[in-house]
């Protein structure tokens, strides 16, 4: 079984930061592109930022300049890295992979459970 597992959330103040981190475990052959989603009470889900396995990024335009997301590929894991939170960077984030399964060799994509961020003063 193929799962990812993220951590790092919290309360944090207005301006503060906070890391996140997503780790893929289990039987897969390659992870290729990883993601950061996160969806507030009410609303849609939302693309935070990507990395491909090429380490080429792509960020939504409310996060670029303030988050940065990177990976360690021999860890199997993604990371995300937020400074200057505000108030609308609440919601539960989400880690996203793209992956080669094991055993059928199928391309599958995962999410992670959520962590849950929240920033206010």
């Amino acid at each position: 079984q193929v799962q990812l597992v993220e951590n790092g959330g919290g309360l944090v103040q207005p301006g503060g930061s906070l890391r996140l981190s997503c780790v893929a475990s289990g039987s897969f052959v390659a992870l290729n592109t990883m993601a950061w989603y996160r969806q507030a009470p009410g609303k849609e889900r939302e693309l935070v930022a990507s990395i491909g396995s090429d380490g080429s990024t792509n960020y939504a335009d409310s996060m670029r300049g303030r988050f940065t997301i990177s990976r360690d590929n021999a860890k199997n894991s993604v990371y995300l890295q937020m400074n200057s939170l505000k108030s609308e960077d609440t919601a539960v984030y989400y880690c996203n992979a793209d992956l080669i399964a094991y055993y059928s060799r199928s391309t599958l994509e995962l999410w992670g459970q959520g962590t849950l961020v929240t920033v206010s003063s």
